[in-house]
């Protein structure tokens, strides 16, 4: 059986202190992730327009950061709304 309150797999500790409720509403865990995907692809669109001639090595840690837990979220958030949302049968 399925805890209703999972860890997300982006914590950095044994404790987790984010964590899902696999049973909300499918379309707010749609919504919550919709928002963490856009927000990483914005900031892909941003990097990718500016010039990296002035940006500074000791950023790209930052950024890679910050892409992997907007994506690693919005992906298990995902996965969740997936397993929520009824299924869809062929008539």
């Amino acid at each position: 059986m399925q805890d209703r309150y999972r860890p997300l797999k982006s914590r950095y500790s044994d404790t987790p202190v984010l964590v899902i409720d696999t049973e909300a509403d499918p379309h707010e865990i749609l919504d919550a992730a919709r928002q963490r995907i856009r927000a990483a692809s914005d900031l892909l669109e941003t990097l990718y327009c500016l010039c990296f001639k002035q940006a500074d090595a000791s950023d790209i840690p930052n950024i890679v950061n910050a892409l992997y837990l907007l994506t690693q979220d919005g992906n298990e958030l995902l996965d969740i709304a997936r397993q929520r949302l009824p299924k869809i049968t062929a008539g």
